[in-house]
C-alpha cells in the first residue's frame, strides 16, 4: 500500500481511479493540509512566547517555518515512541544530518525527508492523523 492510500481511504477516495499525476497532486494536497494542522498545533505551543515578544504574524510564520522540522523531531523523541537511530533508519537519513536539524543548523531539510517523518509519526498516531484528514475535509 502506498503512503497516500490510507489517507485516500479515510477521505472516501478510491486512488485506483486516478492517474499517477492526479495521485501526486492529491498527495501534495494532503501533505499541505497535514503540515498546516501540525504548524497550527506548534503555533499554539508558542502562543505565549509570541505574545511576550510581540511577534507579528509574519515573524511567527518565519519562526515556525525555520523550527518546524526540529520541533517535530524533538516532540517525536520526547514521546518515547521513537529513537534518533530509528528515525534515521526509517527516513534513510544519516544521524549527523538529524543532529544538524535538531541543532538548528539545517532548518529546511528536503520535502521527501519531511514526508517520511510524517509517515513515521502517522504509523504511531493514527487517530490524530485520521482526525486531521476528517477535519480538513469538513472545512471544504
Amino acid at each position: 500500500m502506498s503512503a497516500i492510500e490510507p489517507l485516500c481511504l479515510l477521505a472516501g477516495i478510491k486512488p485506483k481511479k486516478f492517474s499517477k499525476e492526479k495521485i501526486l497532486l492529491l498527495e501534495a494536497e494532503f501533505f499541505v493540509r497535514i503540515y498546516k494542522k501540525l504548524e497550527d498545533e506548534l503555533r499554539q505551543q508558542y502562543k505565549n512566547y509570541f505574545r511576550l515578544l510581540k511577534f507579528t504574524l509574519h515573524k511567527e510564520d518565519t519562526m515556525l517555518e525555520q523550527n518546524f522540522t526540529r520541533d517535530f523531531i524533538q516532540r517525536m523523541l520526547s514521546s518515547g515512541d521513537y529513537t534518533l537511530q530509528g528515525i534515521a533508519h526509517y527516513t534513510n537519513t544519516p544521524e549527523d544530518i538529524l543532529h544538524e536539524i535538531i541543532a538548528g543548523r539545517n532548518p529546511y531539510p528536503s520535502a521527501v525527508f519531511l514526508r517520511k517523518l510524517i509517515e513515521l509519526d502517522r504509523s504511531i498516531r493514527r487517530d490524530f492523523y485520521r482526525a486531521i484528514v476528517k477535519e480538513s475535509l469538513e472545512e471544504e
